[in-house]
């Protein structure tokens, strides 16, 4: 038995370290450069980032929200700059503080919300900026081992490759950012999805004219649980304001997910797309530690449209700065493919687009299903 734990202890660390790496940059939020400040610089692109989250605040500098998980769904927002120099696929991070914002992300301007009252009205004042069309929400969920900082930087550089019109809102759940924590953010995503429904009471209250939801990894297992959660409570999509739910590289037991797919109304099954890819070396350590069930992000793309989902497979993608496990923000081909389809008027993944015809001919990119 000592033998076996051991292995199995093994195992889990070289399997997490293999979903993130080894080391971690600093966090940043709230850290502006007093000697080159964000606003001085010309040219760099803002994003208003807004946050719900399951994460305890701190006051650790630069952190905001710390990996304890929170009894009440926490409420705030943070500006995001992208550098001049940015390019796509890449996220430019500050390696030591304070960033310089001349060729590195800088997160500023935290702000916490007290009442849900008082954060839709900083939504919908964001949403008012856009024109008829663009009022639209982005509702992203991350993945495992990620901290604060981690989560609002993705996003935001997946805004900006994207070309995304509308407003980001980000849910961050209490992971705990540490590689060998696998079962801990595993529970954290569990405790999470309760506050769900709370989350999409909120949401459904501002004046948003629609929303996509994007999840990864990780997070795409607590999605479809939430999801599951609100079908059962009759609750699902009620207002229809769901267009579209991409899951990234999917960190999901393939049974599982059939069990799931399976409680679902085709309605939404129709809505689904799945990123995956056969070399997705971080799902293939994640198979270990769940016993060698296979991972639906590392599963075969013809045999998961059998079950009335479409699949877009990115196997023969090999341009990823941020490995195969992020493929759908660190390869320019797939993060210019997302954000045709997020902008598109017939929404993702529509057939008629001729942004995705133009993206997907002569690219390595295999779309199955509706």
């Amino acid at each position: 038995m000592q033998i076996s734990l051991r292995f199995l202890s093994t195992a889990v660390m070289v399997a997490a370290m293999a979903l993130t790496g080894c080391s971690r940059p600093p966090d940043l939020v709230g850290i502006d450069n007093p000697e080159v400040p964000a606003a001085s610089v010309p040219d760099v692109s803002r994003h208003r980032m807004f946050i719900m989250t399951t994460r305890q605040a701190t006051e650790v500098v630069g952190a905001f929200f710390s990996a304890r998980r929170a009894p009440e769904l926490g409420l705030a927002s943070v500006d995001v700059t992208v550098p001049p120099t940015h390019v796509t696929g890449q996220l430019e991070r500050a390696k030591r503080l304070p960033p310089d914002p001349r060729k590195e992300f800088a997160v500023i301007d935290p702000a916490i919300y007290s009442t849900d009252e008082a954060f839709i009205a900083a939504v919908d004042r964001e949403l008012s900026r856009r024109p008829p069309g663009q009022r639209r929400l982005l509702l992203f969920i991350h993945g495992y081992n990620n901290t604060t900082s981690d989560a609002i930087l993705r996003l935001t550089q997946f805004v900006e490759d994207t070309g995304f019109q509308g407003v980001p809102v980000l849910f961050s759940w209490a992971s705990a950012a540490r590689t060998p924590r696998y079962v801990y953010d595993l529970n954290s995503a569990l405790v999470a999805r309760v506050k769900l429904k709370e989350l999409a009471s909120i949401l459904g209250r501002t004046k948003a004219d629609g929303m996509d939801i994007f999840a990864h990894s990780m997070g795409t297992f607590l999605t479809m649980e939430g999801l599951v959660d609100a079908q059962q409570a009759g609750t699902l999509n009620r207002r229809g304001r769901i267009d579209s739910i991409m899951l990234a590289s999917p960190d999901i037991d393939i049974d599982l997910f059939r069990t799931q797919v399976g409680l679902l109304p085709p309605a939404i099954l129709r809505k689904m797309y799945l990123l995956v890819s056969r070399d997705d070396s971080a799902l293939r350590f994640s198979r270990i530690i769940a016993g060698g069930v296979p991972r639906v992000g590392a599963a075969d793309a013809a045999e998961l449209e059998q079950l009335g989902v479409t699949v877009i497979d990115l196997s023969k993608i090999d341009d990823s700065s941020s490995g195969s496990h992020s493929k759908f923000a660190g390869s320019p081909e797939v993060v210019q493919l997302i954000g045709a389809g997020l902008n598109a008027a017939g929404r993702f993944g529509d057939a008629e687009s001729p942004a995705l015809h133009e993206l997907i001919a002569g690219a390595p990119i295999r779309i199955l299903g509706n």
